[in-house]
């Protein structure tokens, strides 16, 4: 599984975000995230149709997606969705 989390710098919601997913990379070393600023990549906001932030989208291991999250997220119930789709 990976998870492509979408954010800016002027998105307070991003800034909230940032240390509950560092503590789940922490817990669960083998989850692959990739972090992508939509100000500095446009490319990956129009490719996946974004159009707020924060997002979490979540890929399988052929790389299709399975789950999008928008929005503050609870650390409990984002371990509880990796876990179940790892």
């Amino acid at each position: 599984m990976k998870v492509l989390k979408f954010g800016a710098v002027w998105c307070m919601q991003c800034l909230v975000m940032r240390p509950v997913w560092e503590e789940i990379e922490a817990e669960i070393r083998e989850l692959e995230t990739e972090y992508f600023d939509i100000d500095e990549n446009p490319e990956m906001k129009e490719k996946y149709g974004l159009k707020d932030v924060p997002i979490f989208i979540f890929l399988d291991k052929d790389g299709n997606e399975i789950l999008r999250l928008e929005g503050l997220q609870n650390k409990e119930e984002l371990m509880r969705i990796i876990k179940e789709n790892f």
